[in-house]
């Protein structure tokens, strides 16, 4: 709990408009030159930054070089400090962690009591929405209620339409969040307008300058500092006319806005790029902060992908937006948005900073593992994205099993098994785990069932039932990996050899008796000559884990740019291991880890072994995970994929009840994604990737979506669920659930 003394507190108190003491001014850029008091009244007043689409930024600053300080080290991003009440963002300072309340705003009271709560998690700064002059007052109670209680954690006024209530909040509040897609225009407006000329675009910047300077004036004059928040889901319709629905159209809306603050000699501001879809969110990020560098701009950045979910689905998809851009020493502030209770993203937000403060390269560990990694030339082009896609294993006339299921083209999942799991009374239970259907017994592969298995040891021959359970795995098309050595004491029919890639190299890829493939493991430690004769070993699959003396990830990127030079077309799988017994740890060193890549598109699938004495989870467990990260990689949709906001002082309904209530009447349909908005405010945009959406209008009310279109309005919140199913129905996107299979006695799976 961050406490003022009270003394401190008695002086605050003493001035009824709470002002707060202004902050320096920061030094304006070199590539800007200002007057000691610039004035701006129109857009001829601004210094706007050079246009994209003409070419005139390439032919001034040149083209795009970078996006991050080092591809080869993690180093923090250079960044200005920009001050916020009593905290600090930038560089020289520790990562901030934030969240957002969920309390009616109005209610200051409540309000009050959730904050304290947060600051006592360990939060650093807590956003309010302020939907328009009545929450404005009441930001002003809540801010000199926490005083009096003792705290000085810093408030953001979260804005939207309002830009004359902004200028009542900044009263109260130490930060000012304004969406560039909404901070001007009335209301939503989804309707399609053209603007089909770089003049007809820029002949509406009027607009955004009356709105904004007033508000920049402001924060200047009480030492305010603002965050410029594009959002993927809410961009205006003169953005997605001119530069579409795109990572582009989202830096050049941030960009417009704070040409108008850097024209006022303001620059106390942070950037935010946030999208539901992590690999969006990834690129708006690092193609913001590439222009940032060739412009000389080094202003924060607040990092989060919205809208996220709950539970391990959403700390997933946190880890692999935020995570990856911090591996990248991208990000000095993070937000993880989860549909829970506001306190319970303390716990997820403050681990991810933890784990980008443990990369960097100034520790010496980490140092060490990062220098460790041999030489390569990164080429990965963060303007877009593109997914390395390995050749899937080919059918040939001699095989006597079908091979070609072995993986999957869309992201494959391979589960780590043991040998006694395949007992005559564990086998069924087995199946089930691995994701199969059965019938009398047999396994047949399901829209979520494991692709391939790693069995480190072999049941013997000896055990008929063991093998019989093994047999019917791959009849099915379930690849079975098995270590060589393994493979040589005791033959699996039709199985695939497992080798370190020294030693296939070494035995020219023979396969032991028996084996129908060869797979072989990286560490990310081979040279390059060694790694270049995979293509000649024509492996079925690479399971790629960096030994612990490298960097995961550069490690990684080496291996991944070798294959791209070499031409070399093998799936690679990312081997992750794990000691850890905590989900949430799980998820979200899995979500950095592999996300990081998957992000970039590197990986063909998943593969998540536990490692230690004690297994902490089950195979179905770690098989639903691994399938969470393909998804949430936006790689394998294997379940109903739900965007739900976190909620705050705007949403209309029980934002978590109807959530849960929402996913167990619709969460069996792989292929649909339903949003979930507590408000219309960024509802209709952030349902850009959703099919269907929920969204609160009025108090007891809900309109139902599909696409960006209302198909129904004013719904009852006792009658929406129902009312959603029916909708899907109507789209014919909906299937009933599947019946709980029955048990299968002992007697028929021995028949079988």
């Amino acid at each position: 709990m961050k406490v003022l003394y009270s003394a401190v507190v008695a002086v605050l108190f003493s001035h009824v408009a709470y002002a707060f003491s202004p902050v320096a001014k920061p030094m304006a850029t070199t590539s800007l030159k200002m007057s000691a008091a610039p004035v701006v009244s129109s857009p001829a007043d601004v210094d706007w930054t050079p246009s994209i689409k003409s070419g005139d930024r390439d032919e001034i600053y040149g083209p795009i070089k970078q996006y991050c300080e080092d591809l080869h080290k993690v180093v923090r991003r250079p960044s200005r400090t920009v001050t916020c009440g009593p905290i600090k963002f930038g560089s020289d300072h520790p990562i901030v962690r934030q969240t957002m309340a969920t309390t009616n705003t109005a209610d200051a009271d409540a309000t009050i009591e959730q904050v304290m709560r947060c600051a006592d998690e360990g939060f650093d700064l807590v956003r309010i929405t302020v939907q328009g002059r009545r929450e404005a007052n009441a930001a002003l109670k809540i801010r000199e209620g926490l005083f009096k209680k003792g705290y000085d954690i810093p408030l953001c006024a979260d804005m939207h339409f309002q830009p004359k209530v902004a200028m009542m909040v900044a009263e109260a509040v130490e930060k000012i969040r304004i969406n560039p897609g909404n901070f001007v225009a009335g209301q939503k407006d989804f309707e399609e307008h053209i603007y089909e000329t770089e003049e007809d675009y820029f002949s509406e910047r009027q607009f955004l300058v009356e709105a904004m300077v007033p508000l920049v004036e402001k924060c200047k004059e009480l030492g305010r500092c603002m965050r410029i928040g594009t959002n993927h889901g809410s961009l205006s319709s003169r953005v997605l006319s001119f530069y579409g629905d795109t990572p582009r159209g989202m830096v050049e809306s941030a960009i417009e806005f704070a040409d108008i603050c850097r024209s006022m000699d303001y620059h106390n501001f942070v950037f935010s790029m946030k999208a539901s879809n992590p690999l969006v969110m990834v690129q708006s990020y690092r193609l913001l902060a590439a222009e940032m560098y060739r412009l000389g701009w080094d202003y924060p950045l607040h990092l989060g992908v919205t809208e996220a979910g709950e539970g391990e689905d959403g700390r997933m998809k946190s880890a692999i937006g935020i995570g990856t851009l911090l591996a990248d020493g991208l990000g000095d502030t993070i937000r993880v948005s989860l549909t829970e209770d506001p306190e319970f993203e303390h716990g997820p937000c403050n681990r991810l900073a933890e784990m980008a403060e443990s990369r960097l390269f100034v520790h010496e560990e980490a140092a060490a593992r990062q220098s460790a990694v041999k030489p390569y030339t990164d080429t990965r082009d963060i303007t877009s994205f593109s997914r390395r896609q390995g050749d899937l294993p080919a059918q040939k006339e001699e095989d006597p099993i079908d091979v070609r299921g072995f993986l999957n083209r869309d992201g494959s999942v391979i589960s780590v098994v043991k040998p006694e799991m395949f007992s005559k009374e564990n086998a069924q239970y087995l199946y089930k785990d691995l994701g199969c259907k059965t019938a009398v017994g047999m396994p047949f592969k399901d829209v979520a069932t494991t692709d391939s298995i790693l069995l480190r040891k072999v049941p013997p021959t000896s055990d008929t039932d063991a093998r019989t359970a093994i047999r019917r795995l791959v009849e099915v098309s379930m690849g079975v990996i098995v270590p060589a050595e393994e493979l040589e004491k005791d033959p699996l029919p039709n199985a695939v050899a497992l080798m370190d890639l020294s030693d296939a190299v070494a035995n020219e890829g023979k396969l032991p008796e028996g084996a129908i493939r060869l797979a072989v493991s990286i560490d990310g430690t081979e040279d390059d000559e060694t790694l270049a004769k995979v293509k000649d070993l024509d492996p079925v699959m690479c399971l790629l884990s960096p030994d612990d003396s490298v960097s995961t990830l550069h490690a990684s990127r080496r291996v991944f740019e070798l294959f791209k030079s070499n031409e070399i077309n093998v799936p690679v799988i990312n081997h992750f291991k794990t000691t850890t017994d905590d989900s949430n740890e799980l998820a979200l060193q899995l979500g950095t880890k592999v996300g990081s890549l998957l992000a970039d598109g590197l990986g063909d699938g998943v593969i998540v072994e536990q490692v230690g004495e004690t297994d902490n989870f089950g195979v179905d467990f770690l098989r639903r995970t691994s399938f969470s990260l393909l998804q949430g990689s936006r790689m394998r949709n294997t379940k109903t994929e739900f965007v739900s906001c976190p909620s705050c002082g705007r949403t209309l309904f029980d934002l978590q009840e109807t959530t849960a209530n929402i996913q167990e009447a619709t969460g069996h349909l792989p292929g649909v994604t339903v949003a979930v908005m507590g408000c219309i405010v960024n509802g209709p945009g952030e349902m850009a990737d959703a099919d269907f959406g929920y969204v609160g209008t009025l108090p007891g009310k809900v309109d139902l979506y599909y696409g960006k279109e209302v198909v129904r309005k004013s719904i009852p919140n006792e009658d929406a669920v129902d009312a959603l199913v029916q909708l899907i129905k109507d789209y014919d996107m909906w299937k009933d659930p599947e019946p709980e299979e029955e048990e299968v006695t002992e007697e028929e799976a021995v028949a079988a």
